[in-house]
């Protein structure tokens, strides 16, 4: 009788499929967190945004409700009545005397001039200061108004001038008139309603042809002249 048994062929196995292995996994970040983080950040943007939009709309609107301007300031009169250099002692002896007008041309602004410091220069050469206002004469400068403000630079300095400039003292006299420039620092604060600024410190600069006063033109007059400010 035949054997009915099949024999084992090199270890084949004939029993239930056994299922493939599965892939290892690769590591993915979470996508929830990263959409969290774009959002947030989305969000921040926006918000910065428009508190950019919301400072500049307040900008415009207060310019245009207060519309600020720079102050106006001239020299009404000046005059020198001394101007001699001594080339053996290098000593420069001057007395100069300037008149000037602060004019505040704002509507809804006033001016606090807490402190005005005045440098006077003879071919870019400083001669002599002046404080034209201290903390004893300020001021506050109401709207639509001007002001009065003197400088007296009176004594003696020792400068070295070389021949040109002292030659250039005698060629003013002779011509009645000095080249001047003087140089304002400012300290100054503005008032709106019961709100006042931080301290300002424009810088002004003016240009000044001044009269040589003696006895014998007494009547020479000065032109009056407007100053360039720098704010």
């Amino acid at each position: 009788m035949a054997d009915n048994k099949q024999p084992n062929l090199n270890g084949a196995y004939y029993g239930p499929a056994i299922p493939p292995a599965e892939p290892p996994r690769r590591y993915r970040p979470d996508r929830s967190r990263r959409s969290c983080f774009c959002c947030l950040f989305s969000v921040f943007w926006k918000i910065l945004l428009a508190l950019i939009v919301l400072v500049v709309i307040a900008g415009v609107i207060f310019y245009l409700v207060v519309q600020p301007r720079i102050f106006k300031f001239y020299v009404n009169d000046a005059e020198i009545t001394q101007f001699d250099y001594n080339t053996n002692t290098t000593q420069l002896r001057y007395n100069m005397v300037l008149n000037f007008t602060a004019h505040n041309p704002n509507k809804k602004l006033s001016i606090y001039y807490d402190k005005v410091l005045a440098k006077a220069f003879f071919m870019d050469t400083q001669f002599g200061s002046a404080d034209v206002i201290t903390f004893m004469n300020s001021f506050r400068q109401y709207k639509k108004q001007s002001n009065a403000m003197s400088g007296v630079f009176s004594g003696q300095q020792n400068i070295f001038l070389d021949y040109s400039r002292y030659s250039q003292i005698s060629d003013d006299k002779n011509s009645r008139s000095f080249d001047i420039y003087v140089k304002l620092y400012f300290r100054m604060r503005f008032r709106l309603g019961d709100l006042i600024t931080r301290t300002y410190k424009p810088k002004v600069k003016c240009d000044l042809k001044v009269p040589f006063i003696n006895g014998t033109n007494a009547f020479t007059s000065f032109t009056p002249t407007k100053c360039d400010i720098d704010f």
